[in-house]
């Protein structure tokens, strides 16, 4: 799930400086829109026209069950999405991620304009197979409910209809438009994080279609690195009914380490850590000699990992509930973080403009940043495309029982999708 300690690929200086190395392309997407006195009629009847087969295609995918560790579910996800990019014209590759037991769908179309616009979403989730038939697809009070409706397969549905929205148009001013759907995301994308970077590398703007809240739509300009530490206990075994005193409890001296640096990353700018995992001992009468924890950590600035680790590795050091025990702790850096720089504040303003054309009130919210985890920190790594996240379906509930959909928010968001990318396809 993790990869190793690394802090360079991430580095924000470095971030800054490709921001700053690019400043025409920030001066094109500063760029102010025209003032509209109505929404581009044809997009939005097109995105009203459309909203039943959103609904449909949200149904057909929400019925594959594809959990993230679900090799055959991942697998006729990945079919059902190869399909429908292969209907829309698109040309379709497919091949086993880099790590695990996903697959990586891509697909490439080719226009007559000269910008490359990359869009990404993922079509794993976290619910195990089986959760469906005890949460399955209902609407309700405007809602549509359904286990990863939201996270991602709302995601999905936008791009694929986005696109065929814009097919039906006849619209080709663009250079390039690319396609992908990674099956992993939800482990921390270790078969194709490096794939999103690379890729990304290659176009001019990456749009990514992670869902946002439905209480209060808007784009992400950060998202926290994820990683995770590891903690392993060593004792000794014994008898736990007839010598227990000549055991060394690892459990115990797992549990006191846990509790002494639960709030270590309080002190640490930039880094969050909860204890989430632990696992001691296989059978009821032995003293066990064996005990490890798992805590989820999240990063916002390059150098919190390293303060964290060595801060865990102090606490530690400070002293031990059981004598004789050895602990050993590791820290693991997978997705890094996201954070936008001036040009992604300035698409994000633009996307904003363009959601007022609705003249639904509230202005589309920019939010500065989320502690979830975006594949948007890959594509975002070294710089040189614009990225902008949270481009999916208003909904709530992900992770959790009860995720949804907020109906109502279809066609405003197909509409700002399609518009949106329209506007960056353009010279």
């Amino acid at each position: 799930m993790a990869l190793p300690l690394t802090l360079s690929p991430y580095s924000l200086r470095r971030s800054a400086r490709a921001a700053l190395a690019s400043l025409a392309s920030l001066a094109l997407l500063a760029a102010p829109l025209p003032t509209l006195a109505a929404p581009d009629a044809a997009l939005l009847a097109a995105a009203r026209s459309a909203q039943p087969a959103v609904m449909q295609t949200l149904r057909e995918m929400v019925a594959i069950e594809s959990g993230t560790m679900d090799a055959p579910g991942l697998a006729r996800m990945t079919d059902y999405a190869e399909k429908r990019l292969k209907a829309l014209g698109g040309q379709v590759e497919r091949k086993p991620a880099s790590a695990g037991h996903s697959e990586l769908l891509s697909a490439r179309f080719a226009g007559s304009g000269t910008r490359k616009l990359m869009l990404m979403a993922h079509l794993d989730t976290i619910y195990w197979p089986g959760e469906l038939a005890k949460t399955p697809i209902r609407e309700e009070n405007g809602r549509l409910y359904g286990p990863g409706i939201a996270d991602d397969k709302g995601g999905v549905a936008m791009i694929l209809h986005g696109l065929e929205v814009l097919r039906a148009q006849g619209w080709k001013d663009y250079a390039q438009i690319t396609v992908l759907f990674n099956a992993d995301e939800e482990s921390g994308s270790p078969g194709s994080g490096e794939a999103i970077a690379a890729l990304a590398d290659q176009h001019d703007v990456v749009l990514s279609f992670e869902p946002t809240s439905a209480q209060d739509p808007g784009v992400l300009l950060a998202a926290a690195g994820v990683g995770e530490i590891l903690m392993k206990v060593k004792g000794r075994a014994s008898h736990a009914g007839a010598a227990p005193q000549l055991g060394r409890n690892a459990a115990l001296e797992l549990a006191h380490q846990m509790l002494a640096t639960a709030d270590i990353a309080k002190g640490i700018p930039g880094a969050q850590l909860n204890w989430t995992t632990m696992k001691a001992g296989n059978v009821r009468n032995q003293i066990p000699d064996s005990a490890e924890a798992g805590a989820d950590v999240r990063l916002t600035r390059p150098d919190a990992a390293d303060k964290l680790l060595a801060a865990v590795q102090a606490k530690v050091a400070d002293g031990k509930q059981v004598p004789d025990t050895e602990v050993s702790v590791a820290l693991r850096v997978g997705r890094p973080p996201f954070v936008g720089g001036p040009r992604t504040q300035a698409l994000a303003e633009r996307v904003r403009a363009i959601a007022a054309e609705l003249g639904e009130g509230k202005p589309l919210g920019i939010h500065p940043i989320t502690g979830g985890g975006t594949d948007a920190g890959f594509a975002n790594r070294s710089g040189k495309a614009v990225v902008l996240e949270s481009l999916g379906l208003p909904g709530w509930g992900y992770h959790a029982k009860d995720e949804y959909i907020a109906i109502d928010q279809i066609v405003p968001r197909l509409y700002l999708v399609t518009r949106l990318i329209t506007e960056l396809g353009k010279n």
